[in-house]
């Protein structure tokens, strides 16, 4: 049989691995600083573009699309090849891809602290952006299924299935909830509106999880974890079980994140019901890595890239148990909005993709350097102080959220809430903020640690830029079907191995869209909501510019503790001209939902400005740029006309004569202020902002035999 030559490209393996190391100390580093200012709030220095919430989606998008996204790239690149047995199918696609990757990295960098953004979980970035996403998305998948095409190897590994399930399944997520209407260069509207666009995007952060985080994680470990341990994988059969059923059910489990919202309960129960069968596959996969190990414990013991990948594996497991347990109503009740969900998502983060990534590293650039780990005591080091990090993260962000929950519920033998001032339960978890601080840097001195030894390594190496390789040629081989073999078949048939993985994704996604979309009796209508004022509509992008969405929710959920201590529950039809939705994930302050008319606007002004003076103790950031800003309402006109393309019911002509109206009611808001004794302006941002944040929840008010359910 005649061998044909050809090079691996470590070209671009190297590439990714140092931007994945780079964005790695970048992205923690950003996570740190925030976690000192939520009991520190002096730390921003009332510099606008390092606040909380301007620089929080700055730390999610840096560690999930550049640390953890670049390590796939570095995976993938390395992986693919030699699976392939066979070159990438272009050199210029993968540095098309690397370069474009980094550029997309690099904007967001700057727009996201500048306040630009369009406040969506994980999808914080402007349609410009996202374009750019899309194309060099496209470029990877040239370049992949290219090299999968031409490849020297009949059937496809299992890695491979999951890398053409996480490219297809990221396509469709992307593109659907990134359709926006742009206002201006750097500034859109989603096309969705209240509960329809938290159903998108809660579709979409849930699955960019499962798909962007965890499908090609699993591949990843698919492929180094057998290489590390130099065991074949477990097994064949449950890998099968694994993918297929991984892939159909995930997309399904988006609701669990909306449970006690105004979305539809039977949505709702969809979300619960498919996030417990999740526990199936994502177990199934745990254990087939974790087996793979079988007769190899004691090499475990001794070597430090194996204790990566099996705490990665582990915490991979915890998380995908703890996520359906979350899911559960009786549960959710407790978790949702509290710190709880933050350790779940870091035992994710940190545990699976950062430990796996870890120990990947620690293999590849001795492979890429042709030489060995400079030092296995310094990679035990950093396990160790990894891990313990990873320790003290999630178990003081469990204690606190579980604090918090409780506090939040808590009544006195009188019927009436034990601690009515939210701050009160801020301050108590003042000391699991430190701690959970002590664990991060813990965790980023093993990061430091682990740079220093891959330096030292790849200073005693010597770098293989083309690898050499030979294979024989793909030959044509008899079709299995005609022997029952149907997944060996399927092995064989990259495009079709996407296409079934397209329809799998699409039943669920169809299943919960079409409802929620052409139903009109799932979003009843209320008759007293009324679209925002310019002025107000002005203030909710200031709202939007400032991440308030961050630490503060609008949603307030049927629950007696929270009826009493906001108000009236929320209805789906006070959303329905909400573009995007501003529901939130995660409470660090108070619920808004109905905060218009409760403070005098006099309280908001000075609230903004320092807000320990009107709430003693607060740990909130001041905001003293808001006063001084002049408000720009030159986009007032492109504002009204999107807004009425996409369904809000302007009169038409309205935008001519919108700022007349912005400058009335920013002028009598202005007077009020300044007969309390404020310094106000009319044309300064806190007015516009004040406007909005007086509209919250009025609309209700307005209407009070509103029922659950009933559209007036």
């Amino acid at each position: 049989m005649q061998l044909e030559k050809f090079s691996y490209d470590n070209e671009i393996v190297r590439k990714f691995a140092f931007a994945t190391t780079l964005w790695g100390l970048v992205g923690m580093l950003v996570g740190l600083i925030i976690a000192v200012q939520l009991f520190a709030p002096a730390v921003n220095f009332n510099i606008p573009w390092l606040t909380f919430g301007r620089i929080r989606p700055l730390h999610t998008n840096a560690v999930i699309f550049a640390f953890v996204g670049n390590a796939v790239f570095m995976g993938v690149y390395h992986s693919l090849q030699r699976l392939c047995r066979a070159r990438m199918f272009s050199d210029l696609l993968s540095n098309i891809h690397f370069w474009g990757w980094q550029l997309i990295i690099v904007s967001a960098a700057i727009t996201l602290p500048l306040g630009i953004t369009t406040s969506k979980e994980y999808a914080e970035l402007e349609w410009p952006i996202d374009i750019a996403i899309a194309l060099v998305w496209i470029a990877f998948g040239i370049n992949m299924f290219g090299t999968i095409i031409k490849r020297r190897e009949k059937h496809m590994y299992v890695a491979i299935w999951f890398y053409i399930a996480t490219w297809i399944t990221v396509t469709v997520l992307h593109v659907v909830n990134s359709i926006e209407v742009p206002v201006s260069f750097l500034k859109s509207y989603p096309i969705y509106a209240g509960v329809q666009d938290a159903l998108v995007q809660w579709w979409y952060a849930h699955n960019a999880v499962a798909f962007f985080l965890t499908t090609p994680f699993l591949g990843l470990m698919y492929y180094y974890l057998p290489k590390a341990a130099n065991r074949p994988v477990y097994s064949y059969k449950l890998s099968i079980v694994h993918f297929w059923t991984l892939v159909f059910i995930y997309i399904w489990a988006g609701p669990h994140h909306l449970l006690y919202s105004a979305l539809p309960d039977w949505a709702q129960s969809l979300g619960t019901v498919f996030s417990i069968m999740l526990i199936a596959p994502s177990w199934g996969g745990m254990i087939n890595g974790l087996l793979t190990l079988r007769g190899a414990w004691d090499r475990v013991r001794e070597n430090p890239i194996l204790k990566f990948m099996v705490v990665a594996v582990t915490a991979y497991g915890m998380a995908t148990l703890e996520g359906p347990t979350l899911s559960l109503k009786n549960v959710n009740a407790i978790a949702h909005f509290t710190d709880w969900i933050i350790a779940h998502v870091h035992v994710g983060a940190l545990g699976w993709n950062g430990f796996l990534t870890f120990g990947i590293l620690y293999w590849l650039i001795p492979k890429l350097w042709n030489t060995k780990l400079y030092s296995n005591k310094l990679a035990n080091f950093h396990f160790w102080i990894g891990f313990l990090g990873i320790v003290f993260y999630a178990l003081s962000m469990w204690f606190s959220g579980i604090t918090q929950s409780l506090m939040w519920k808590q009544f006195t033998p009188l019927g009436v809430l034990q601690y009515p001032n939210f701050l009160e339960t801020v301050l108590q978890i003042v000391p699991m903020y430190i701690i959970r601080t002590i664990g991060g840097s813990l965790f980023y001195v093993g990061i430091l640690v682990m740079v220093y030894n891959l330096f030292k390594t790849i200073k005693q190496g010597s770098f293989v830029k083309d690898e050499q390789a030979e294979a024989p040629a793909l030959e044509k081989f008899k079709d299995p079907l005609q022997r029952g073999v149907i997944h060996r078949w399927l092995e064989g048939k990259p495009i079709v191995m996407m296409l079934a993985a397209l329809v799998l994704i699409l039943i669920g996604t169809f299943v919960e869209f079409v409802p929620t979309f052409l139903v009109k009796s799932n979003i009843p209508t209320i008759s007293s909501v009324q679209p925002y004022t310019p002025l107000e509509l002005q203030g909710r992008d200031l709202y939007i510019r400032e991440a308030c969405n961050s630490c503060h929710s609008q949603l307030v959920r049927p629950f007696r503790s929270e009826t009493e201590r906001y108000g009236e529950y929320s209805k789906a039809g006070e959303y329905v001209y909400d573009h995007p939705f501003l529901w939130g994930s995660k409470r660090t302050g108070p619920d808004l939902h109905r905060v218009g008319g409760k403070y005098p606007n006099l309280w908001h002004y000075l609230h903004m400005e320092n807000p320990s003076s009107m709430s003693p103790g607060s740990l909130m950031p001041s905001y003293p740029w808001l006063l001084t800003n002049d408000l720009d309402i030159s986009s007032t006109k492109s504002k009204i006309n999107v807004m009425r393309s996409i369904g809000v019911p302007y009169p038409k002509g309205y935008e001519e004569i919108a700022n007349d109206d912005l400058l009335t009611q920013a002028e009598e808001i202005a007077a009020d202020l300044q007969e309390a004794g404020a310094p106000a302006e009319p044309n300064k941002e806190i007015i516009a902002l004040i406007a909005y944040l007086q509209r919250l929840g009025i609309d209700i008010k307005a209407n009070p035999d509103i029922t659950e359910g009933a559209g007036k």
